[in-house]
């Protein structure tokens, strides 16, 4: 699967998802991407909007009010129809089916590396491994706040597993680029 097809499967997903518990408007759904998906999803403002009109467009979902409240601009409220129910499911089971393969763009730096200094290299190894180190750290700190919050699902645990996980690899692996450098193994 293309890199913008798993995009685009994962927010028709994160939206239908939603609007399974509940009908919501776009700046609702934003919030709970926000506050409960943020570390582990990367949803775009504005692919939410396009999503919903699609989605509707696609009778998946359907507006079933629009409010406006003084003079802010009035905002639809969207609910998921039997066949946008009918669609979750199956990209549920979808994202259950399928091994993702990742691409990095550390790789084509990599892949280029002849192009610049060595030690202008090893600077931004080690400065990824500082990042690295710092995400690792905000993700714990992270976890532990939205654990305590009666509100977070019992399966957030797992996720931020899974978050960490793929972190302490990337950071190993930075580690080992690092060591491998400063032996003159990729010369």
């Amino acid at each position: 699967m293309e890199q913008c097809e798993v995009i685009l499967m994962s927010t028709r997903l994160v939206i239908l998802g939603l609007l399974r518990q509940q009908p919501l408007y776009g700046y609702e759904i934003k919030q709970l991407i926000e506050e409960h998906m943020a570390d582990w999803t990367s949803i775009a403002f504005g692919s939410i909007y396009f999503a919903l009109d699609k989605l509707a467009e696609e009778a998946l979902i359907e507006k079933v009010a629009v409010e406006q409240q003084g003079n802010r601009p009035s905002r639809s409220v969207y609910q998921i129809t039997p066949a946008g129910q009918a669609e979750f499911l199956l990209l549920l089971r979808s994202a259950w089916k399928e091994v993702e393969h990742s691409y990095f763009n550390l790789d084509l730096g990599l892949f280029f590396i002849s192009a610049l200094p060595r030690d202008e290299i090893k600077g931004y190894v080690q400065e990824r491994i500082k990042l690295l180190e710092r995400a690792l750290e905000y993700l714990s700190r992270h976890e532990q706040s939205q654990l305590i919050d009666a509100d977070t699902p019992a399966i957030a645990r797992a996720i931020f597993s899974h978050s960490v996980a793929h972190t302490w690899a990337e950071l190993d692996c930075t580690r080992n680029l690092l060591s491998g450098l400063e032996n003159g193994e990729y010369s």
